[in-house]
């Protein structure tokens, strides 16, 4: 460096080089007005076809905020979990996880058509996703939030990763937390994103187990009236499909109703009921239970946070012009 350039100025060329050095690649590619110039009208056309879907079926905003979560972790949010199955490509769509998502698979290929139609090759799958999960979380009296946007999308499936790295019903809290680490979350942030759970259903054979008593986990956390209730709704065999609420009192609201459940032992899951089970967690749960606002807040930040994992961004990638193959 020259010696005669001002030490003020040798400073700052020094700290902007470690800033370009230590700053993930995403920071600088991600970006709420990606699209303000190659398609204004992007945002505003995901948001008419997701109130459609969810003014048709109140519960796809459940499945639509889902969706982002299962995309995102398996390597990455790269709309992956949309690719049909190719003759070199085996679909996540058929990961025990992902096999209640083929009407909401329909409603992002939905967004895709009317995108293609406005500004062909411009709008990856993955920030459809992203975008869709904010305007179902919106349309439900959930919160909304800034999408960051730019992702790439992929041209391979990871069906392997899906059945391994995205939670099981029947997870222990350890487990949940070592999952959510791994993506770069922490255990606070894996309650916040859990409270989608005030929305949705989940099938017989998810939980089952633990309603007639047959997991160790957390089998004397249950309330007797609830377990009794459950059981009659899902029998000791067979009706795997039949399905119970999340939530038990507005399951279709986005609220903190799920967190009060979780308080008196009335968690339909596993992996619902050993957030408040004796574990280090216990305490986001009561707060939460306490302040919805706080639990919004702290939700719709997590949604962004979890939106740059793995992120493929700038000539990585592609931009699929069909959601559910690659081109």
């Amino acid at each position: 460096m020259s010696s005669t350039m001002p030490k003020a100025v040798a400073a700052l060329l020094l700290t902007t080089f470690m800033l370009l050095l230590t700053t993930p690649p995403a920071a600088f590619c991600l970006s709420t007005d990606f699209y303000a110039q190659t398609c204004p009208r992007a945002l505003t056309a995901v948001r008419a076809v997701v109130r459609g879907a969810v003014t048709k079926d109140r519960r796809m905003a459940a499945s639509l905020i889902r969706l982002q979560f299962h995309d995102c972790f398996v390597r990455g949010c790269d709309a992956s979990v949309l690719l049909d199955n190719t003759t070199t490509t085996v679909s996540e769509k058929g990961a025990v996880p992902n096999r209640r998502f083929t009407k909401t698979f329909r409603v992002i290929e939905d967004a895709k058509s009317t995108l293609e139609r406005i500004c062909p090759g411009v709008v990856s799958c993955a920030d459809i996703i992203a975008v869709a999960a904010r305007d179902a979380s919106a349309s439900v009296e959930g919160p909304s939030w800034d999408v960051e946007l730019g992702r790439r999308d992929s041209d391979a499936a990871f069906a392997s990763l899906a059945a391994s790295d995205i939670p099981t019903p029947k997870d222990d809290l350890n487990t949940l937390i070592a999952l959510f680490r791994k993506k770069g979350l922490n255990s606070r942030e894996m309650v916040a994103l859990s409270g989608a759970h005030t929305l949705g259903t989940a099938q017989c054979l998810a939980f089952r187990d633990r309603v007639y008593g047959n997991v160790t986990v957390v089998k004397d956390v249950i309330d007797p009236d609830f377990a009794r209730k459950k059981r009659r709704m899902c029998p000791a065999s067979g009706g795997d499909r039949l399905v119970q609420p999340l939530d038990p009192v507005t399951p279709t609201s986005f609220d903190n109703n799920y967190f009060k459940a979780l308080m008196i032992r009335k968690g339909l899951l596993v992996t619902d009921q050993v957030l408040f089970s004796g574990g280090e967690t216990d305490g986001v749960v009561d707060e939460y239970s306490k302040d919805e606002g706080k639990f919004k807040n702290e939700f719709a930040a997590a949604m962004v946070k979890m939106g740059s994992i793995e992120v493929m961004t700038g000539s990585d990638g592609q931009i699929r012009r069909t959601c559910s193959k690659a081109n």
